[in-house]
């Protein structure tokens, strides 16, 4: 059986991209390769002096973990020394990083990148991942300027992610169907493992941090008892499973259909998530699976971006799953102002 690796199919499909110069191409190719470097450091966590807290806090106010710093460091220098990225804007560094120097210099593209995601789980082995985010740049020339990051989800050219965990996997769309790769260790290689990935239209599945219920909105509340319930006709009560990385939580359910929901709680009025470096990409990706990426009440791609932490609510995975939900927010909303 033929193996197609992660590179040979960039270059089979380059021809399907908007812009199909190569730059792009390259541009994957360097995500992939730090992607290699962090999946080695994870792998060697507990043997090496890597786990544990960094002792100071990121922008979001969270504990920096060592392995965070770490792939944040990779994907910077892997990025700059690749030439295709003009500027980068990361979850652990409060501005954006410009690289309009040396080989940058005329580079098109912006990258958005959370590095770590679920960092908390690493002491306690968890899957883990990296999501990203790309963008052509809007200005002409000169450094990155924040304009060039506030664009909305529907302007990305590509988005992907990358998890740690049973094993090693890339997942990635450029506007054309999405697309996974295993890492065989033995070679070195992303090799093309799960090809057109398509989100089951329904699931069994919700994924929640039912710790939170009490702050939940009256709608959400209502949907997890739905979900409970005991109905055969659509096969409830549904099975809850939460892992508490993102990643690993949208992972399973584009794979087994399901629905992951981040919503709005009284400590976190604007959600939790970050809509530039979560939330878009993995819409993105949700969305060319035929699966669906709200905030509860708008499309997460068309949400205007105001700043470059922006937090928003997320509700993804299956079509119908997600509708469902927005329907509960709404149907309470509306009880609420009447």
């Amino acid at each position: 059986m033929k193996v197609t690796t992660l590179g040979e199919f960039i270059i089979e499909r380059q021809a399907d991209f908007p812009y199909a110069t190569g730059e792009l191409t390259r541009l994957l190719s360097d995500i992939a390769i730090a992607g290699k470097i962090v999946n080695r450091e994870v792998n060697k966590a507990g043997l090496v002096d890597i786990l544990g807290a960094q002792g100071e806090e990121n922008i979001q106010g969270e504990q920096q973990q060592k392995l965070d710093v770490y792939a944040n460091n990779q994907f910077i220098s892997a990025l700059k020394a690749g030439g295709e990225v003009i500027g980068l804007a990361s979850e652990e560094n409060e501005d954006y990083v410009n690289m309009d120097g040396g080989v940058s210099s005329n580079a098109k593209y912006v990258v958005m990148i959370d590095p770590l995601d679920g960092s908390s789980n690493i002491d306690v082995n968890v899957s883990i991942g990296t999501i990203f985010s790309i963008y052509r740049r809007i200005t002409f020339s000169g450094p990155a300027t924040l304009e060039d990051f506030l664009q909305k989800g529907s302007e990305q050219v590509a988005a992907g992610y990358i998890i740690y965990g049973s094993s090693t996997m890339m997942v990635y769309t450029t506007g054309f169907g999405v697309n996974g790769f295993t890492l065989d260790p033995s070679i070195g290689e992303f090799c093309l493992s799960h090809p057109s990935i398509k989100i089951p239209q329904t699931g069994i599945i919700y994924s929640i941090n039912e710790g939170n219920y009490v702050h939940f909105p009256d709608g959400v509340k209502k949907y997890i008892k739905y979900c409970q319930e005991e109905d055969i006709n659509s096969d409830r009560p549904y099975t809850s499973r939460y892992i508490g990385s993102l990643v690993a939580d949208f992972h399973r359910n584009m794979l087994k259909g399901g629905i992951y929901i981040y919503p709005e709680t009284a400590k976190s009025p604007k959600g939790k998530l970050r809509l530039l470096y979560e939330c878009n990409p993995l819409a993105f990706i949700a969305e060319q699976a035929g699966g669906v990426a709200s905030n509860g009440y708008k499309r997460i791609m068309d949400i205007e971006a105001k700043e470059l932490h922006q937090r928003t609510p997320l509700y993804i995975g299956s079509s119908d799953m997600v509708e469902k939900v927005e329907g509960f927010i709404a149907m309470y909303a509306e009880k609420v102002s009447t």
